[in-house]
């Protein structure tokens, strides 16, 4: 994939100099050379920008959905910077975003997950500390938005991977109800809603 069609990736129709500063950071990380399911991990990066935006979430929450690989995730080892050095992410994208990034790549799934519909508030396991706090609800809503999007995109470019675990996030997502956005949950049935009839593999 060309340098020029990752940037288009990443800003799409949007000012260019609203992204600059994130697109600098993940580019000195090589995420335009990582191989990420649909060509490169920048790609994917900004696909998942630009449908965060097409659902209407804030620049914030968009600039999460961007660099929400940052530290690594719990389905998804490799970083691009070490929590230690947060600081330098908010720099980059600023505090709220930063703090969602952190959000997304801190929690541990499979404690997780399983709360997300049946529990309200959802408590959070911490991956990297062990410790458990309750996000606030505007803070939850967006990392179920931004997980959305990057599963949705992930499926979206990798037909195993999609019926390997289309089924259980079919679930997970139709679970979050009116936790995802109206704009979410209708781009979640359209593409998930296949594996509504098979069981979690």
């Amino acid at each position: 994939m060309t340098d020029a069609t990752d940037r288009t990736e990443v800003t799409g129709d949007c000012d260019a100099s609203r992204w600059s500063r994130a697109e600098a950071f993940l580019r000195a990380r090589g995420t335009a050379e990582m191989p990420h399911p649909g060509g490169t991990l920048l790609a994917h990066l900004g696909r998942v920008r630009r449908l965060l935006a097409d659902w209407g979430d804030s620049p914030a929450v968009q600039a999460a959905g961007l660099c929400h690989a940052t530290y690594g995730t719990d389905g998804f080892d490799q970083y691009l910077l070490p929590v230690a050095e947060r600081a330098t992410l908010a720099e980059a994208i600023g505090d709220r975003a930063e703090a969602l990034v952190y959000l997304y790549a801190s929690c541990d799934r499979g404690v997780v997950y399983p709360r997300i519909g049946r529990d309200r508030p959802v408590v959070f396991r911490d991956r990297f500390t062990g410790r458990e706090h309750t996000p606030a609800e505007a803070d939850l809503r967006a990392f179920l938005q931004i997980s959305a999007a990057n599963e949705l995109d992930v499926l979206a470019h990798n037909e195993e991977l999609a019926g390997r675990y289309g089924p259980y996030l079919y679930r997970l997502f139709a679970g979050a109800g009116d936790l995802l956005s109206a704009p979410a949950r209708d781009a979640c049935a359209r593409q998930l809603g296949r594996h509504a009839a098979y069981p979690d593999r």
